[in-house]
This record gives structure tokens, sequence and C-alpha cells, in this order.
């Protein structure tokens, strides 16, 4: 069968990739925050969710071993309709944290499965420039995920609110009944229109190995670690793990507290910004900056190659956090300013992600690349889950102001990291 235009199938792909992502780790968020918990617990049990993707590596050969990525990607998406569903029913139970969260736990186990099968497909149907090229878009459509999250979900759920008398939780119901509605046809839609190639069955070198018995799943899963942490000279494999884990330190800080920043009130050292305004400035206009952001750096890498553009993209991703800093100080009330320091900051950071995405990419390359590449993305996720487990505790130590000073001086430890790695200069250039 011809493949099929990959413009067909990786913007929603992406999309079904990025909006469980951002249900677990900002919506959630919002959700506890408008629901009363504290910020503390609310980093320290939302950072929890991050789990599954740290460990997916431990599955991961399964996903390779039985059946296809493309099946893997269906089976999951109807999962992810079945948790937001959940979610939805257990918030007007009297358990509804501990229910809620069970759902969201199973949300976030059946996305990082997703994640692992779509990122293997997407290696499998194209060649190294078409993934070098794509990884902006794919990046773009992940963060349109993120626009309708942010700049959707949420100022629903603030409007809703506002026609049913403040009963959150009854209106927080409304919206993940939606959201396994919208799951339910984006599974519908892939079913038919995602290829069915022969490279998407089988991986070069490894055909013999997606046909063996079920049996042989361990013996997979120890070949598959031996040959992930052998990929390199243990000096250089030690390097190449401190920059997956450290590159995004800052970031790992600031994910959770710059949403309570935002939304929680001046007399708690917030902007006070409304579920509206927070999904106009944060969730639409941020996010937009991140998202031309990742174009960029893809085109750039795909042009230039990966090497020339690395350390501005470490630059970017890390020197525009000062503006959590004068925003903490200002206390800004106009929305046009808020809504122009989260650009440049959510800029920077689509640039400079996209040198983590193009490092594993580049470190994945060979036999086993799809489970390589899921050990990388879970090293990355701890590397963003323990730091973000403790931001609330730090936040609630320091206050706001003294906490952003702190991620800023932290910033140095990407720039460490950085020097470390090695990467070819041919890697990301187009074959003439």
């Amino acid at each position: 069968m011809k493949s099929r235009n990959p413009w067909s199938w990786i913007p929603t792909l992406y999309i079904a990739e990025g909006l469980p992502n951002v249900v677990v780790m900002t919506v959630a968020v919002v959700m506890y925050m408008q629901l009363g918990l504290s910020d503390t617990d609310i980093a320290l049990y939302t950072g929890w969710l991050g789990l599954p993707w740290v460990v997916k590596p431990l599955w991961s050969p399964f996903v390779d071993l039985y059946r296809t990525k493309r099946w893997w990607v269906l089976a999951m998406q109807l999962l992810l309709g079945s948790s937001l569903a959940g979610v939805a029913f257990t918030l007007s139970a009297p358990f509804w944290f501990q229910g809620t969260l069970a759902c969201f736990f199973l949300m976030a186990f059946s996305s990082a499965t997703h994640d692992i099968a779509a990122d293997g497909y997407y290696m499998l149907e194209l060649d190294d420039h078409d993934q070098v090229w794509f990884v902006g878009i794919r990046n773009t459509f992940y963060r349109l995920a993120v626009i309708f999250g942010n700049g959707v979900l949420i100022p629903a759920a603030g409007m809703l609110q506002l026609l049913f008398r403040n009963q959150k939780a009854f209106t927080w119901s409304l919206v993940f009944y939606g959201l396994a509605g919208l799951f339910l046809a984006i599974w519908l839609y892939h079913s038919y229109i995602m290829p069915r190639s022969e490279t998407s069955e089988t991986e070069s070198g490894e055909a013999s190995s997606r046909q063996a018995r079920l049996v042989d799943l361990m013996p997979q899963l120890k070949l598959t670690f031996n040959t992930f942490f052998s990929k390199l000279p243990p000096r250089e494999m030690l390097f190449a793990m401190l920059f997956l884990l450290f590159y995004r330190f800052p970031e790992a800080l600031l994910t959770k507290m710059s949403v309570t920043f935002l939304m929680r009130p001046n007399s708690a050292g917030g902007l006070g910004l409304s579920p509206q305004e927070f999904g106009l400035a944060s969730g639409t206009v941020g996010v937009i900056g991140l998202t031309l952001g990742g174009i960029l750096g893809g085109m750039l890498a795909g042009r230039d190659g990966f090497r020339r553009w690395l350390w501005p993209m470490v630059c970017a991703i890390t020197l525009p956090d000062v503006v959590y800093v004068y925003m903490s100080y200002a206390m800004p009330t106009n929305l046009v300013l808020i809504s122009s320091c989260l650009f440049i900051e959510q800029f920077g950071y689509g640039l400079g992600f996209t040198a983590l995405t193009l490092y594993m990419l580049y470190f994945s390359k060979g036999n086993y690349q799809t489970s390589h590449y899921a050990f990388c993305t879970a090293i990355s996720y701890l590397g963003l889950m323990l730091p973000g487990m403790l931001s609330g505790w730090m936040k609630d130590a320091l206050g706001y102001r003294a906490f952003f000073i702190v991620v800023m001086a932290l910033c140095a430890i990407t720039f460490v990291v950085t020097t470390l790695i090695k990467v070819d200069d041919q890697f990301g250039k187009k074959r003439k």
C-alpha cells in the first residue's frame, strides 16, 4: 500500500499525543487549585502523575514486540477517552480526589504508551531528513494541543462556572465529558487515515524480533537495555544521561508554579488572572510563541544542521525565564504586557526544546530506535518530575519572587550539561 502524505496524519497524531499530557500536567493543576488544594499538594500529587513517562521503557519493548505501532496508537486513544470520561464521572463522587487522581494516573499511563507507539511510528514512516524537517511540525501540533488545553478548556471551565453559578466540580465534569467525545472522534479518524505501510510493521534488522513470541519479552527487554547503555563509551554515556536529565531543569521548576503564579490572587503573591485571562495570556499567546519557536528550530536545524544551532537554542530555553522575575516584582495588571512576557519566554522554550528533541533522535539512531527513544524521553521526564514535585514546597518556602530568582540561577545547569555532549556536524542537514 502506498504511504499517505505525512501531513494527513502527523498533525492529528501529535495533537492526540499532546492533549492528554497538557490535561495531566496543566489542566489538572488549575482544576485542583480551584477545588482548594495548596501549591505544595498540587506539585506533589500532580508530580507523581509523571511517573508513567519515567518508567515507560519497562514496557516499551512489549510495544515493540506485540502487534504494530499503529495498533498501539489506536488502542491507547480509546483508553485515553475512557480515562477522560472517568475523571468527569468521579468529580461528583464523595471520593472525588482519589477517584480523579486514579483516572489521571490511568490517563498518564495510556498517554505514555501512546507516546512510545506514536514516536516509533513517526521514525519508521519518515527518513532522516523528513524526521528533522517534520520535528518542528510535530512539535507545532503538539503545542496546538497545549493551546487547546490551556487556551480553550480552562477558559471554557471559567465561562461554565459563570453560567452555573460557580459549581466548579460540575463544570469541570462537563469539560472532561467533552474531551472524552473528542478522543473518540480522533480514534475514528486515525482508524481510517493512518497508513498500514510495510515500514510501520517492522523495523530494518528487527523483523524476526517483531514476530517473536511473547515469552521472549524478558530477553528482549534485557537486550534493549544492554544495547541502549552500550551505544556510547561509559564517559560519553554518562554525559548524555546528564544532558537528558538536566537540560530542562529550570523548566521543571517553573512548569507548575508559573501556572499558580498567574492565577493565585495578589494577596498570595500571584497576578490574579481569571481562567479566561489565563487562557488568552498563557494558553493562547504564550503557546503561539512556543509553537513559532518550535517551527523555527526545526527549520533552522534542517537547513544548517543541529550542531550549528545548539548553543543559540540553549540560550533561548534559559535566558527568557527572567520575565517571571520581572512580573513577580512589577505585578503587572495589563494583560497585553503579561501576554508579551509569556510570548517571549515560551518562544524561547519552543526554540530551545527543539535541541532536546533532536538530540534524542540523534542518540536513538540504529537498531531498537523506538525503545531507545522511549528511554531518552523517560530520562528527560524524570528530570522534569522530581524537581517539579518539590517546586511547590520551594515556592511556599521562598515566595514567588525569591523562587524565580533561584530558577534563573539554576539555568547555569543547562549550560554546563550542554558542554558535555557530542553531536555529528552533519546530523539534520539535507542530503544533496
